[in-house]
């Protein structure tokens, strides 16, 4: 008994002698030290910045490189090829880097991408690129909620919500600043343009444009997203601009082709303008349809 005692005070002053000798500037300094959970695996080649905190259980595997001031939850597996910004927020059961499950993958080097301030709500499953991007990008300041699934090769704009149990499918692109309402599911190699809010519940199969309302089933164009577009500080003129050229794209009884040329000949160039023809021109599942109800049209906003 005397023995093991001793043995204990002599163990616990060498590790506090290296522990207050660290390097200042190391990853491994005091206060990052103190903030891992001595019941969580951390693999000696993984990179975790200074400040970071680690709850209970939680299993980060080699390759991974974590930013300041970021917190992981309990329960949390972060896999190999996992590249998480500064103060992020990843909450319990979230797996993240996962290979793909795609039939195609055979193993080559690819990553998961989380931008800076983002949070992973529970259960969230993000998987890794293929050889096709290599990768799969969520941007910073994004909110993803619980049981997200985010597959292979997506790319996630920045200020997103993704809101409950949204299922992503691989080579989804999101734009900045889209929400999308619980439950619903996004086919493969679909586009969301930005600032658009599609509504919960949603099966999206086809290219949603930029700037829009997408809601009903099958799920169809229901005008600009004029409230989303004011919260982000876009002025009323260039919102009404928006407006006049989706009544030529959805109103005017012309085809895709006949609509985008009229709008390049009729309309001034803006980005505004330029950005939603382009996004049409080249989507290869086709646009989201028109929603008419009694030949309405909405007015301009005030």
């Amino acid at each position: 008994m005397l023995i093991g005692t001793s043995l204990f005070r002599i163990v616990r002053k060498i590790f506090k002698f290296e522990l207050e000798n660290l390097p200042l500037r190391s990853p491994f300094n005091r206060s990052f030290f103190l903030m891992i959970h001595p019941h969580t695996y951390i693999h000696p080649n993984a990179k975790l910045a200074t400040n970071v905190k680690v709850d209970p259980y939680s299993v980060i595997h080699q390759d991974v490189e974590i930013g300041d001031g970021t917190w992981i939850g309990s329960n949390v597996t972060i896999m190999e090829g996992a590249r998480i910004g500064k103060n992020c927020r990843i909450f319990p059961g979230a797996v993240i880097a996962a290979v793909p499950q795609d039939l195609k993958f055979q193993g080559e080097y690819s990553q998961v991408i989380i931008g800076e301030g983002t949070t992973i709500r529970e259960f969230v499953t993000i998987n890794r690129g293929t050889m096709s991007r290599d990768k799969t990008v969520i941007g910073k300041n994004c909110l993803i909620m619980a049981y997200c699934h985010i597959a292979h090769d997506c790319i996630v704009g920045d200020n997103c919500v993704l809101s409950n149990n949204i299922q992503v499918a691989g080579h989804v692109t999101i734009g900045e600043g889209v929400i999308i309402g619980g439950m619903s599911a996004i086919h493969q190699f679909t586009n969301i343009g930005q600032q658009c809010f599609i509504s919960g519940g949603s099966l999206v199969s086809k290219d949603v444009p930029p700037y829009i309302k997408a809601a009903r089933n099958p799920l169809c164009y229901a005008g600009v997203n004029s409230v989303g577009l004011k919260r982000r500080g876009i002025s009323l003129e260039k919102i009404n601009h928006i407006l006049d050229i989706y009544r030529v794209i959805y109103n005017k009884s012309l085809n895709t082709t006949q609509a985008l040329e009229f709008l390049e000949e009729e309309f001034d160039a803006t980005d505004e303008r330029d950005e939603i023809v382009t996004f049409i021109r080249e989507s290869n599942r086709g646009i989201i349809k028109r929603f008419t109800k009694n030949g309405g049209d909405e007015d301009n906003i005030q």
